[in-house]
């Protein structure tokens, strides 16, 4: 910790950030990663290489009584060729669990994708920049920042006016969630409106999530590190990728799910698991993939390009692949009392697609979001549900 001008410089370090699994120190400061390093070194592509250092549900935890504080970044931005730049990404600042403030990061580095197919992109470096948040009360409080969940950031300098301490854990149980860009928050408006981070509110848990945009294809790697990392909920939304990629067969895909569960399992033998099965989404329901652009209204959605034909010889559907998620978790509940199934459909389905639409086809609108937390709290941390407390406190 330094102090000059009146200003209290306190290193960003692990001790003050959650919701990551790894942070990599860079030149201009720290990286956190969604990914541990053995797992990053196996990651095949250069999407999910992306996806893993965006942090979504990361954040910066701590105690102060400052009533500004500064935090300065690198991010990288993510642009597509001959599209309009996204806004930059929302920094979200609560005080005792509230949001109170948001800011942005002008500048940084820019990363344009040159091919949506692929996903090609090359990298401008830019400079770095500062989140600032000013008016805060002025009593002791517990200060969280949540990190922009699609824009990679790293971490230089934490300042203040008045000292920072760590916060003491919540004492809340861990929920460490993995799933695809719906989860990552593709859409969401800023960090803490994300479908998972709002379930977690209302929930009263912390979050961890793995939530990868086009990267849940149930990954050996992806298993292990849920499998090392310490949790007390553990969810796992699976399918949507494995058929928008059109990355594997029905009898592929069911050995791949019984492996991945597997390997969680050496790790968490007896914690609530529950195994999510994909949201509704009319572009795959019954259309195999892959999935690929299409602007012939001007806009970017996206269409599925199988043969619906081909099901019968075992290429995947999202219907194939509920269907069979839930047979599976069936088998499984005999022998695994603490292994649940919930049909993504009780998340969003006919009538929420009827009233809160997808823009693009594949991806939840902002509303789409709050309908899916608002519906996984109730079903999942609600009376009943799978993740429900043992006690009023939630602890």
């Amino acid at each position: 910790m330094s102090t000059e001008h009146g200003w209290i410089t306190t290193p960003v370090t692990t001790d003050i950030l959650r919701g990551l699994l790894d942070a990599e120190p860079t030149a201009h400061g720290l990286l956190p990663h969604r990914l541990p390093a053995r797992a990053r070194r196996q990651i095949p592509d250069g999407r999910l290489a992306v996806a893993e250092a965006q942090p979504s549900g990361v954040r910066l935890v701590f105690r102060s009584r400052a009533t500004t504080v500064e935090l300065d970044t690198l991010p990288t931005k993510r642009v597509h060729r001959g599209f309009p730049a996204p806004a930059d990404g929302v920094y979200d600042l609560l005080v005792d669990g509230r949001l109170t403030a948001q800011a942005t990061v002008a500048g940084g580095n820019v990363r344009t994708v040159v091919d949506l197919v692929t996903q090609s992109s090359e990298l401008s470096e830019g400079p770095p920049g500062t989140a600032r948040f000013a008016g805060l009360p002025a009593h002791d409080k517990q200060v969280e920042i949540w990190l922009p969940h699609t824009e990679t950031t790293e971490l230089i300098a934490l300042r203040t006016d008045a000292p920072v301490e760590p916060a003491p854990a919540y004492g809340r149980r861990v929920w460490l969630h993995h799933g695809s860009s719906i989860s990552h928050g593709s859409n969401a408006s800023h960090p803490t409106a994300t479908w998972p981070a709002l379930a977690a509110a209302r929930g009263g848990v912390e979050l961890v999530n793995l939530g990868f945009g086009g990267g849940a294809l149930l990954d050996p790697f992806t298993a292990r590190a849920i499998r090392d990392t310490s949790a007390d909920l553990i969810s796992l939304k699976i399918g949507i990728n494995v058929v928008n990629t059109d990355a594997m067969r029905l009898r592929a895909f069911t050995p791949a799910v019984h492996g991945f569960l597997d390997t969680v399992r050496e790790g968490h033998p007896t914690t609530p698991l529950l195994v999510v099965s994909p949201v509704l989404c009319p572009v795959q329901e019954d259309t195999p993939g892959p999935l690929a652009p299409d602007f012939s209204d001007g806009t970017l959605r996206f269409r599925a390009t199988g043969d619906p034909a081909e099901r019968a010889a075992g290429r995947l559907t999202l219907n194939i692949v509920r269907d069979e998620l839930a047979r599976i978790v069936e088998q499984r509940a005999a022998d695994d009392m603490d292994l649940y199934h919930l049909d993504g459909r009780d998340l969003y389905g006919e009538e929420d697609h009827a009233e809160i639409p997808h823009p693009d086809g594949i991806h939840p609108s902002p509303a789409g979001h709050r309908r899916i937390g608002e519906n996984f709290a109730r079903l999942a941390f609600g009376d009943g549900g799978p993740f429900t407390a043992s006690d009023p406190a939630g602890l």
